[in-house]
This record gives C-alpha cells, sequence and structure tokens, in this order.
C-alpha cells in the first residue's frame, strides 16, 4: 500500500491545458492514442492563418494584439531591455577604456573573459528564468534583477582590481540581467500573436538605443567627472528605468497545468527545435565579437580614439532600425526568412565590406550600418522563432532551453577572438573570417529547421 502511494506522488507529464489551445497552434487536433510528450512538447507547425488564428479552443481567449494594456506592457518591456540590453550593447566601450586604464597589465583576451562570462550568465541562468516566468509572472524575477544591475553599476565604479571586475560586471551583473530582459521579451508574447514580431522588434529597439545612448555618455563624461561617477550616473539612469519596467511588465495567459519551474530538456529531443538552437548557437557565437572588439579594431588600425569609440554607437543606431522594421515585416513573410535574410545581408557585410575594406573610415562606417541592421533583426526576432515551435504557455522553457545552450557560445566567444588575434601578431582578419564562419553555419541550420517544419521550398511563409 505503502508503495502505490509512493508511486501515485511521482510527478505526472504535463498535460497541454486545453483551454488555451490555440485554433490552428501546434497541438489542436489530437490523434487517437496521443504521445504526451509529443502532445506536450513537439507540436506540429502553425497552419497558415485564416483569419480566425489567433482564436482559442474552449472559453473565448484571444490576443489582444493591441490596446492600452498590451502596449503598455511594450513600452515597460522597452525601458527594462534598454537599461539591461543597452549595457550589454556597450561592452566595446567598457572594455576598451578597463583594458586600457585599469586592467592595462592584461591582455585583451584576458580581460575579454569578464564580458564573455557577463553575457554567458544572462543566457545561461535562464534555464529556471523562463520556466519561472512561465510559473510565477515577472515580478519576482523584474525586481531582484533591477536591484542586482543597479548594484553591479555601482560596484563597478569602484572597481581597481581584475577580480572586483569579475565579481561585479561578469558574475554579479551577468545573473541580474537574466532575471530582467528574459520576462521583458516573453511577456510581449502573451499579448500579441498576429503582430508579435512587430511588438518584439518594438520593444526590443530599447537595446539598441542603450547601445547608442550609452556609450556617447561615458564618452562624453569620462574626461569631465571620470570613470567613477560616470558609471554610477549610468547606474541611476537605469534605476529609473527598472521601475518602469517593474510597474508595466505583466503576463496574461495562466500557466499550463501543472507547470513546473524546472527545465526539461526533453524538448531537445524534437529535431527542428534543435536545429533552430543550432542555427542560434553560431549566430550568438559571432554576434558578440564585432560587438566587443569593433572598437579595439579601429585603434589598431590608426584611427584615432575618439572615431574608435563613436564606432559603435554607430552601429548600435544602425541596430535600432533593425529592430523595428524587420520586425514589421516578419509578421508579413514569417520569422524564420526574416532571419535568414538578415543573416545573408551579415555575412556580405562581413566578407564583401569589413575584410577588404575595414582599414578605411568609409568602410568600417559602412559596415558598421549594414551589420548592425542586420543583427539587430536577429537578436529581435530569433524569440519569434522559437515562439513557432511551441505554445504559448511553454515559451518561457523553450525559450530559456535554447539560450542556456547558447550561453556556452557566447561564453567562449570574446576570449577565442582575442586568441585568434593573438595568434596572428595582433592582426584582425583571422577574427573577421571566423566571424563571417559562425554566420555562415547558423544560416545553413535555420534553413533546415524550417524545412523540417514546413518543407524545402525558400518562399513558404514560415
Amino acid at each position: 500500500m505503502e508503495e502505490i502511494e509512493k508511486s501515485s506522488s511521482l510527478p505526472q507529464p504535463e498535460a497541454p491545458d486545453s483551454s488555451y489551445l490555440e485554433k490552428g497552434q501546434p497541438g489542436f487536433e489530437v490523434t487517437e492514442k496521443p504521445d504526451p510528450f509529443a502532445q506536450e512538447y513537439c507540436p506540429t507547425p502553425d497552419k497558415p492563418s485564416d483569419g480566425t488564428g489567433h482564436e482559442t479552443l474552449l472559453g473565448d481567449e484571444s490576443y489582444p494584439e493591441g490596446g492600452r494594456e498590451a502596449w503598455l506592457v511594450v513600452f515597460g518591456s522597452w525601458c527594462g531591455l534598454l537599461a539591461s540590453l543597452g549595457l550589454m550593447n556597450s561592452i566595446a566601450t567598457l572594455q576598451t577604456y578597463v583594458v586600457t586604464h585599469q586592467l592595462s597589465d592584461y591582455d585583451e583576451g584576458t580581460v575579454g573573459w569578464i564580458f564573455s562570462l557577463y553575457t554567458a550568465l544572462c543566457f545561461l541562468c535562464g534555464v529556471y528564468v523562463g520556466p519561472l516566468f512561465d510559473r510565477y509572472g515577472p515580478k519576482w524575477l523584474i525586481i531582484p534583477g533591477g536591484i542586482g544591475i543597479v548594484a553591479s553599476i555601482m560596484l563597478l565604479s569602484v572597481c581597481t582590481k581584475y577580480w572586483h571586475f569579475m565579481l561585479s560586471w561578469g558574475i554579479l551583473n551577468g545573473i541580474a540581467t537574466s532575471l530582467l530582459f528574459t520576462p521583458c521579451l516573453t511577456a510581449i508574447g502573451h499579448f500579441f500573436r498576429e503582430r508579435r514580431g512587430f511588438a518584439s522588434g518594438l520593444a526590443s529597439t530599447g537595446g539598441g538605443l542603450g547601445g547608442v545612448a550609452f556609450p556617447l555618455i561615458m564618452q562624453s563624461l569620462f574626461d569631465k567627472v571620470g570613470w567613477g561617477w560616470t558609471i554610477r550616473i549610468l547606474g541611476f539612469i537605469c534605476l529609473i528605468l527598472f521601475t518602469f519596467a517593474n510597474l508595466l511588465v505583466r503576463k496574461r495567459l495562466p500557466p499550463a497545468q501543472n507547470a513546473s519551474p524546472h527545465p526539461d530538456f526533453r524538448i531537445m529531443k524534437e529535431k527542428r527545435f534543435l536545429l533552430l538552437t543550432i542555427g542560434v548557437f553560431f549566430l550568438e557565437l559571432g554576434l558578440f565579437i564585432p560587438l566587443a572588439y569593433i572598437s579595439s579594431y579601429a585603434l589598431a588600425n590608426g584611427f584615432s580614439e575618439k572615431f574608435a569609440f563613436q564606432i559603435l554607437p554607430i552601429l548600435n543606431a544602425a541596430s535600432v532600425l533593425g529592430r523595428a522594421l524587420p520586425g514589421w515585416w516578419a509578421d508579413k513573410i514569417g520569422p524564420f526568412n526574416t532571419n535568414m535574410i538578415s543573416l545573408c545581408v551579415t555575412i556580405f557585410s562581413i566578407f564583401v565590406v569589413w575584410l577588404p575594406f575595414g582599414h578605411t573610415m568609409a568602410g568600417l562606417v559602412i559596415f558598421a550600418l549594414m551589420f548592425g541592421f542586420s543583427t539587430g533583426n536577429n537578436i529581435s526576432i530569433t524569440p519569434v522563432c522559437v515562439g513557432k515551435l511551441c505554445h504559448t504557455q511553454h515559451y518561457g522553457r523553450y525559450y530559456a532551453t535554447c539560450y542556456t545552450i547558447v550561453s556556452i557560445a557566447v561564453l567562449l566567444s570574446l576570449p577565442v577572438a582575442g586568441a585568434i588575434v593573438n595568434a596572428v601578431g595582433g592582426d584582425y582578419w583571422g577574427l573577421i573570417l571566423f566571424t563571417g564562419l559562425t554566420q555562415v553555419i547558423s544560416v545553413v541550420a535555420m534553413y533546415a529547421s524550417k524545412a523540417m517544419s514546413v518543407g524545402w521550398s525558400p518562399w513558404t511563409n514560415f
């Protein structure tokens, strides 16, 4: 009798909440003998919209696709991403300053570990952040995340030694950022379906705008008030932005039945999701290299320090447009298609512009504009691609699982890039070739993921 009771208390596989399954969405039709794993985690791809694709089975649940509450969530997410991802997009300025001042005794590859650990933890800790969002909502994540980031910035202002920077920025800020930006991105999916690409892209422009504003603020204030007060001013700006994010970001749909805050890597059995994860892995492996090294590349090629600090805001300014405009286009031709087109633009900018002409001012500016625009789309639309392969109620878990694996790429990217530069005697041609190769692999993997979902035709809307 005791054994029977024990066995009955074991956790059972989650069953999809039929009250919130969407027409034409994965899992709507159930076979005579459904497999619990396939029914919950391996849905079939979306069918073309027939005008009722946003309605749900049973109940009258539907996506608002707009309205005051929905757009306030987008604005709150924009504020949170402006602070969190804005700092992430400013790491080239921070790394270039630190490696030439406080940590001038260390080579750039060693200093790169600080910022690579930071970006890796932003994604790695999401393995629990996504499911926790699904289960409990954003408030208990955004509050500690915002406090942690502000505390990290204030500590950064007084750092002098390598381990100071590693603890305050690499570890504390990395963990705190993961608590914040995952809920900001995920919450939008609770209010938008047909216009999810546009809404997500609009919110993610905050990260691009932060990547423009923060480096310009730092460049302007470093000589006037010094390192310490420059960084503290950024901290106060972020504190205001996090307050808005905490007040406005919320979820709408209830969790799936028996939703657990624990990750479940069984979803990697779905081959098209595995291929998408591989594509995102290589996309992110190459993405952060120009973001971190473009300023030091400019200095190494004889450009002035002023221009070296300005080139990053130029890249991020293009990223703002790249996050908003293709987001609208993704709702028309599909997020996978938009992502692959942007990856092709990225590859062109690396091999045709940066590699042969990056030593010229015109070439470097054109590369920054093209790379910023195309990768801005990739940053904002990739989460939408993840959402195409799962139910909305499981989106946090899918997103977290994907980016937990991607965090390995982010952790390795900057140290590997620094090692490549050192291996070729301080030249950057090897780094450029490596960056381009990662994007080629990414587009191939994403196309294979799409093909497994809707066929090999490049014209299929997906």
